[in-house]
């Protein structure tokens, strides 16, 4: 009895981990040009074998005969294979696919030889396939088969340009349309681009024991050629568009700000924590790219996943990103700006005792006007140290250092507009060095924050929601700031203020509701219509974050219940449909928890064909969005045969 429940198991498990390998092999995608023909044929054909593994666990539920069982074994261990090389394949280094062609494709041809004779291995007949589903089968090996003998004539010309490449040793004897050649052909033509390509050969060295080898060493050297050709040809410009302005920080020294326009920071540049210019770049386990200053403090915090995507680390190592360093030295280069120098700590390179007398007078005497002054000397003080605090850390560092907190904390309450504005401003960019978040929050200021936020001009109520965003960063502020009335005036802002200032409220209601006990004050301070409006608006500016938004309240029992009450899914069918990849991911999410135990809207969802959409996401949507939408459509199938069963059941009564 044992032994027949434990083949059961056994069976069961292996249909499950076959269907489970071909949806993970379907869900890889954007194959290297190189390949994309052969591996996006090898995937197609392995999606075909869905239905014959499905019917296999609905047919074979009581037990899988044990001679059918070594074949789908077999089958099991060939697709591990299969999806190996299909992940390379997309992820893998593009130079590496050019150089080792042969070597890939004779690892392409074993692992199809391998699936054929797996497959051809498994008897349809004893394991009760249907006759379609067989005819599939069979269709699949004929596939296969003639695949044996079919070989695609490699980029010939494309190998030998990459080897003329490595072999000249002066870059200026290369003929600057082959360079171009070259980058089209691998499309390497924007950070983005080359990034990736970096990251593919670093992981290579990690599989190589972390050592690179001569021919590592050989592709590294490829690509920092074409990396060079791509920077000073200023083929990487597209990935500028919408970056943010630089910084006086990392100016050059002796730049006239008035005559001079400062050029833009790509944004792969950037930190994705501080925003800023990176000066040591590292990489996390998720392949994401930070500041190490900035990712150190966000994991002595005690966080364990990754910030901008989410998933958890699965180890705190980081790794120094030496082709990004290179890549930002080259563009401060070509743009005459000093390369950002690696800091021997996390702490900005100037301490306070490193300033000119000049420097530290002028921060004096602004204190001295604070404290001392009359309204106007107190205006005109805050207004200074507002824009030394935007200019650069350093100051930032040694303005806190001489005690300005507390003053224009001070300053937040009284009835001048403009000093009000000037004080919650100089506030947000103190608040942007980390260490001065503490100072800020233990100073009281948050109180005096959100009466700015209730009270003051518009301009002021904008700075004040984006200083609370700042300083929620930290998570125990988030419950600080929560406590201090803050979400009522931010939803009002959100509702009422310019366009920049319902942004500024968005993204500080976004990162208050993170912590689960914000997330009840934000529905009974009315967010939920509020973002149904913004949803809705002609323009659709506040989409992104409206949207963000809903995903995060609806894990909460209010804000489903909200959400569900606001009718909202035509809305978020809508966003599915024709939505941003994002969009998309954000309203499946919502539609996952408002489905979560109500058939209702299930079927309402249903009814206005969402699961078109919903199997395009699990293709082609983003990692959450793919499984947002695989989870609703599993429930939806589940309503549906649900639904089928009460009508047949139902259907012999009527006859009768």
């Amino acid at each position: 009895m044992e032994r027949e429940k434990a083949q059961v198991e056994a069976g069961t498990g292996v249909v499950q981990s076959l269907i489970e390998l071909v949806n993970e092999i379907a869900a890889i995608s954007d194959y290297r040009p190189m390949v994309k023909k052969q591996y996006c044929n090898l995937a197609r054909r392995l999606k075909l074998l869905t239905p014959m593994f499905e019917e296999i666990r609905e047919l074979n539920k009581e037990r899988i005969p044990l001679n059918t069982l070594k074949p789908l074994l077999a089958f099991k261990e060939a697709l591990q294979s299969a999806k190996e090389l299909l992940r390379f394949g997309s992820e893998g280094s593009k130079i590496y696919m050019v150089l080792e062609m042969d070597q890939i494709m004779n690892k392409f041809h074993k692992v199809t030889d391998k699936l054929e004779q797996a497959l051809a291995a498994i008897s349809c007949d004893k394991l009760d396939i249907s006759d379609e589903v067989k005819e599939q089968v069979e269709l699949v090996l004929a596939q296969f088969r003639r695949a044996k003998g079919r070989i695609d004539e490699p980029d010939v010309n494309l190998y030998e340009d990459l080897r003329s490449l490595y072999n000249k040793d002066n870059d200026a004897d290369t003929d600057p349309a082959v360079l171009n050649q070259i980058a089209e052909k691998l499309q390497l033509k924007g950070v983005a681009d080359l990034i990736e390509e970096s990251l593919a050969l670093q992981e290579m060295v990690a599989a190589n024991s972390g050592d690179p080898g001569a021919h590592l060493e050989k592709m590294s050297i490829l690509l920092k050629k074409i990396k060079y050709y791509v920077q000073t040809e200023n083929l990487v410009m597209d990935d500028n568009v919408g970056g943010r302005g630089l910084s006086s920080s990392v100016c050059s020294k002796g730049t006239n700000e008035k005559n001079h326009q400062a050029p833009v920071i790509p944004d792969d540049f950037r930190c994705p924590i501080s925003l800023e210019l990176m000066t040591d770049p590292v990489i996390v386990s998720t392949g994401q790219t930070y500041e190490r200053s900035c990712i150190d403090k966000w994991l002595q915090a005690g966080h364990g996943t990754c910030p901008k995507t989410l998933q958890t680390l699965t180890s705190s190592v980081l790794t120094p990103n030496y082709v990004l360093r290179s890549l930002i030295a080259q563009w401060c280069e070509a743009n005459g700006i000093e390369p950002p120098k690696r800091p021997s700590s996390s702490q900005p390179s100037k301490s306070a005792s490193a300033y000119s007398p000049a420097e530290q007078c002028e921060i004096e005497n602004l204190i001295k006007k604070l404290t001392f002054g009359s309204p106007e000397d107190q205006r005109s003080a805050a207004g200074e140290i507002r824009l030394l605090a935007k200019r650069n850390a350093d100051n930032r560092v040694a303005i806190a250092k001489a005690g300005a907190i507390p003053l224009l904390v001070g300053l937040l309450t009284i009835p001048d507009s403009r000093t009000q504005e000037h004080a919650v401003t100089a506030l947000l960019n103190l608040s942007i060095y980390e260490s001065n978040k503490g100072s800020i929050v233990s100073s009281g200021a948050v109180p005096s924050i959100v009466h700015v936020l209730k009270k003051g001009s518009m301009e002021a109520r904008e700075n004040a929601a984006a200083t609370l965003f700042s300083l929620s960063v930290i998570d125990e502020n988030k419950v600080i700031i929560g406590s201090s009335g803050a979400i009522v005036p931010l939803v009002s802002l959100l509702s009422e203020g310019t366009q920049r200032g319902k942004k500024d409220a968005a993204t500080a209601l976004f990162n208050l509701c993170i912590y689960q006990g914000n997330k009840g004050k934000a529905v009974r301070a009315g967010v939920i219509p509020t973002l149904m409006r913004l949803l809705t608006e002609p323009g659709g500016a506040m989409v992104d974050e409206a949207l963000a938004i809903f995903a995060i309240l609806a894990s909460h029992s209010e804000g489903k219940a909200a959400i569900a009450s606001a009718e909202a899914v035509p809305v978020l069918v809508e966003f599915i449909v024709n939505g941003s990849p994002r969009n998309k991911e954000n309203s499946a999410a919502v539609l996952v928890h408002l489905c979560s135990g109500d058939q209702q809207h299930l079927a309402h969802a249903q009814k206005l064909g969402v699961m078109g959409p919903l199997l395009e996401m699990t293709q082609n949507g983003t990692d959450r969005g793919k499984r947002k939408a695989g989870q609703l459509l599993e429930r939806m199938s589940r309503f549906i045969d649900q639904h089928q069963q009460q009508e047949d059941e139902v259907q012999p009564q009527t006859e009768i």
